[in-house]
């Protein structure tokens, strides 16, 4: 028989050494062995899903629900006056463990991370033309 191919696949089987947070029947959380910030944790779908392009729904909406729950554990535990979300689907979006999860990311200062993009605001008027291909896809 041959080893998933997947490592969360294998956390969550048991087949992989992890620290799980939280287990229910639908999702696992685990800390991340690259942990960003003290804490880091990443909530995972029990069923495989490569991305956000493949997990139901409401799968989904559980998964999201666990986050919240875990971040709220997470900022009392360890006294994170923030935490922060991260979702990457697909290489470009920097998604390097291809099944779906959430990254929950407590934080301790402003500068304890590093802002991924920077904003530039544009007039609203301007994304007309752009909202109007969105709506219509």
């Amino acid at each position: 028989m041959t080893a998933n191919p997947c490592t969360f696949c294998r956390i969550v089987e048991g087949g992989e050494p992890s620290q799980t947070i939280h287990q229910d029947d639908h999702c696992v959380a685990f800390l991340n062995i690259a942990q960003v910030t003290k804490g880091h944790t990443l909530v995972v779908p029990r069923k495989h899903r490569r991305d956000l392009a493949e997990i139901p729904p409401g799968e989904a909406a559980h998964v999201m629900s666990t986050a919240v729950h875990v971040a709220r554990r997470l900022t009392r535990a360890l006294r994170a006056p923030g935490v922060n979300l991260w979702h990457a689907s697909g290489e470009t979006a920097w998604q390097s463990v291809f099944h779906f999860h959430l990254h929950v990311v407590p934080r301790y200062t402003e500068t304890d991370l590093t802002p991924p993009w920077t904003e530039t605001e544009l007039p609203v008027e301007s994304l007309a033309a752009l909202a109007e291909e969105i709506r219509r896809a």
